[in-house]
């Protein structure tokens, strides 16, 4: 009995190693060789931006029909569990831990400052620096986390929500799902381990960027109200106050942890929105916020299908943003995929996908109404050149000054700090506990991933992280996981399909829906 128990806890290392051993390998070589490398990656990524252009922005639009189609079709009402029993969570938790997810610190930033980087080269021939191309940049900025963003993220929950809360398989994994489409010994031989090792090492890779990019978030404005320099001693103490928080998180788990944090976020966020708007400029954010869904409704179609294809000398800043959005967006999906999964017991397919599509979205509006709102007031009043601060020192820069033009700027720059932080303990716990998850031989269906698997996984993030950050590591280790997109979207169309196939065979749609009234 002792023998089993501890042999269901250990991580599967036949995808686990190899992914390491992969990432650590590019990474260090990166590292040794950093010119050469970057300037590799940078080659090859601009000629996927280049030939393939096209490809990503179609792929995002056809991910978010087939999402509404799968939401609106006969599919829509499987149940993803026992059709007589009721979603685990209230919706208010299940959205918030979604939101906590699917938008992370990253939100903090794209919503303050993403709009001054279109306006200093924005698209559609509009000037630099016009109170249009300013509108352009702050609807842009809405873009990026509006409905195309969020079908990436929940396209392939359908599949492995079905394999672990309706076939109740035990493994929670990528090469699970496609087995209907490749059959057993694919699935259990090398096939399967490539499939697997693939999602681990984009994982893997996107966790560390994502701890290494959200760090200059908190430790700018941190230093900020702290009055002192932002060194590396500072940021790797930073980095370990938040590694404790998204430890514990993950350690005690979903409904002590995750849940916990995620609805906490949400009243901060609302609160410090509200404080923004009555302190600060409300009656300019409100008509700003205005103008720019406007101006992002109106120019929907412009900012999905933007190439620019009639200037052959070199676009402007949005083409290979764009391009490198989708393509990073894609290398998530499989994490996003699986924690939306995990979540989802109880609920339909159309409830999951929608859930997904809508209250992310909501959020992002808003943070970026007021966010943005406040920067741009600050821009267009003198108070702060954030243009001008951007180009010199580089956004992160500009984004303490901004909020410390506000009225009790230490109270401002606390809450948006803690925020920050919550979101990306919720996104790096989320990752821990998706990532142990996968690599455990619990069955999934019936039982959480082990507590000390997570933390095993937790410590290999953060020493992935830290090491990154001081070698020099982390910004070939982005390109990279851009460029691994491609094959993700492969894996991604191939996991939509197979949800439908496996519907299909076993009639989920007469058979699997819900028995009791709302």
């Amino acid at each position: 009995m002792n023998r089993q128990r501890r042999k269901q806890t250990i991580i599967d290392f036949n995808i686990f190693t190899p992914s390491i051993i992969i990432i650590l390998g590019v990474s260090i070589l990166f590292a040794m060789y950093t010119d050469e490398s970057m300037a590799l990656l940078d080659s090859i990524f601009n000629t996927i931006v280049d030939t393939f252009k096209w490809g990503y922005l179609w792929y995002a639009l056809i991910i978010l029909v087939i999402g509404l189609y799968l939401s609106f079709s006969k599919y829509g009402q499987v149940a993803l569990g026992d059709p007589m029993e009721k979603p685990r969570f209230s919706l208010f938790a299940y959205a918030s831990m979604l939101v906590a997810m699917g938008l992370g610190a990253t939100i903090m930033r794209t919503a303050i400052i993403q709009w001054s980087e279109v306006a200093i080269d924005p698209p559609f021939g509009l000037e630099p620096g016009s109170s249009e191309a300013i509108l352009a940049g702050n609807a842009y900025s809405m873009f990026l986390w509006s409905f195309q963003t969020f079908a990436v993220f929940v396209m392939v929950a359908p599949a492995m929500a079905y394999i672990i809360h309706v076939r109740k398989k035990p493994k929670m994994r990528i090469s699970e799902a496609c087995r209907v489409i490749f059959g057993d010994r694919f699935t259990d031989g090398l096939g399967g381990i490539v499939l697997d090792t693939l999602f681990m090492v984009s994982i893997l890779a996107g966790a560390a960027v994502t701890l290494g990019l959200g760090t200059p978030i908190v430790t700018s404005n941190l230093a900020e109200l702290l009055n002192i320099e932002v060194t590396f001693p500072f940021t790797m103490i930073v980095t370990i106050i938040w590694v404790a928080m998204f430890s514990v998180s993950a350690y005690v788990g979903i409904e002590k942890g995750i849940k916990k944090l995620s609805t906490l976020n949400m009243y901060l966020a609302g609160l410090l929105a509200l404080f923004i708007i009555i302190v600060g400029p409300g009656l300019f954010i409100m008509d700003f916020f205005t103008d720019s869904v406007r101006y992002l409704f109106s120019n929907y179609i412009n900012f999905s299908l933007y190439t620019h294809s009639m200037e052959l000398e070199g676009g402007t800043h949005i083409e290979s943003h764009t391009v490198f959005w989708f393509a990073y967006n894609a290398t998530w999906a499989m994490l996003h995929g699986l924690f939306a999964a995990v979540l989802s017991r109880g609920r339909t397919i159309k409830e999951m996908i929608l859930t997904y599509l809508l209250a992310p979205m909501a959020l992002a509006l808003v943070a970026t109404g007021v966010l943005g709102g406040l920067s741009v007031h600050s821009h267009i009043t003198g108070s702060v050149p954030v243009l001008d601060i951007v180009q010199e020192e580089g956004a992160e820069a500009a984004i303490p000054v901004i909020l410390s033009s506000m009225p009790f700027e230490t109270i401002v720059l606390a809450v948006f700090v803690i925020i920050a932080m919550i979101f990306m303990v919720t996104t790096l716990d989320s990752t821990t506990y998706t990532i142990a998850s996968y690599t455990t031989s619990r069955d999934m269906s019936k039982q959480a991933p082990p507590k000390n698997v997570r933390i095993i996984v937790a410590a290999v993030i953060t020493v992935l992280a830290l090491s990154l950050m001081n070698i020099g590591g982390l910004a070939p280790l982005e390109v990279l996981s851009g460029i691994m997109g491609i094959p993700i979207i492969i894996i991604q169309f191939l996991t939509v399909y197979a949800a439908i196939k496996m519907m299909d065979q076993d009639q989920a749609w007469k058979y699997n829906v819900r028995k009791y009234n709302d």
